[in-house]
């Protein structure tokens, strides 16, 4: 198959690559979208789970330091995995016509230069490590191994998506386990209902590319799923919420705790009645997530109030 070649200029339908980024020298341009860092929506959505987890917690204002460092290590872990997600995808990225123009996949950068930014990246998410009890250090630590195993699964399994939800919510573990020095039942819940988040709304987001995955080779919920794409995210979205619910009540076992997370429930199930299988819509509902993480955070700072 020969690799598709767009023109230089492209931005591809799921970059959001102006402003600052697009005002930047060739290189430093490069690495910021290499890391991803003209589409803030992924480091939000690494972040959210870990701050509902300090929310829940009743920490939310208390620990505003602690949502700092997460944020900071959510921007700089998001961009290392994206960094290494690209060089061991580089080239069915160059045969996929949404990643063909990503800077390793073009030519733009090269593997040397990918392995020396992905390596700084990770520096700056030991920093944040190093900010953290050694209970949720060693938590944190065990993340590494799904992370590097993620870019694989797409060859190995219909169904990625399930491994991404493992890896993008295991900032819910780690804030648990600094705030509470172990992992208990209602972080368990909230992090199980925070794969189960993730799931959906990459289901949503592969809707895009089923075509070019076929071609390709590569697997997705989205190709696994087929004609049954809408139940599957519904399904996956109704047990996050349920899990979640599971989680307030083990820490508040009172009604308002369902009376809270209604707010998040509703946009949910906001995003499946109206998805629409097409080139643009997907990309719009996957986006909103990061809405979605903010209505959840809201709740998580009742419940932990109550």
């Amino acid at each position: 198959m020969s690799p598709v070649s767009p023109p230089a200029d492209t931005i591809v339908p799921d970059s959001e690559a102006r402003g600052l980024v697009a005002r930047l020298p060739a290189l430093p341009r490069n690495l910021a979208l290499l890391a991803r860092f003209d589409r803030p929506i992924g480091w939000w959505l690494l972040f959210w789970p870990g701050a509902w987890a300090i929310a829940l917690c009743g920490k939310a204002l208390e620990r505003w330091d602690l949502l700092l460092w997460f944020l900071i290590g959510s921007i700089a872990m998001r961009g290392a995995g994206c960094v290494y997600n690209d060089i061991v995808d580089r080239d069915l990225d160059a045969q996929v016509a949404r990643t063909a123009s990503r800077p390793l996949a073009s030519g733009a950068v090269s593997v040397r230069t990918a392995w020396i930014w992905l390596v700084t990246l990770c520096l700056i998410g030991l920093v944040v490590l190093l900010q953290l009890r050694w209970q949720a250090e060693l938590v944190a630590l065990g993340s590494l191994v799904l992370v590097a195993a993620y870019p694989f699964m797409k060859r190995i399994t219909g169904f990625p998506q399930a491994w991404l939800g493992l890896v993008f919510a295991w900032a819910a573990p780690v804030a648990w386990t600094q705030m509470t020095g172990a992992m208990t039942l209602p972080g368990a819940l909230l992090y199980a209902g925070a794969v189960l988040w993730v799931i959906g709304y990459d289901t949503i987001y592969a809707i895009q590319d089923i075509e070019d995955d076929a071609l390709v080779g590569i697997g997705s919920s989205a190709r696994t799923l087929g004609r049954k794409v809408r139940p599957g995210v519904a399904a996956f979205y109704v047990g996050a919420i349920a899990l979640w619910a599971a989680a307030f009540w083990a820490v508040v076992p009172h009604w308002l705790t369902f009376v809270a997370l209604t707010p998040m429930a509703a946009h949910l199930l906001w995003q499946v009645g109206t998805l629409r299988e097409d080139g643009v819509d997907p990309l719009a509902k996957f986006r909103s997530n990061r809405f979605a993480g903010l209505l959840m955070f809201g709740a998580c700072i009742v419940v932990g109030g109550l």
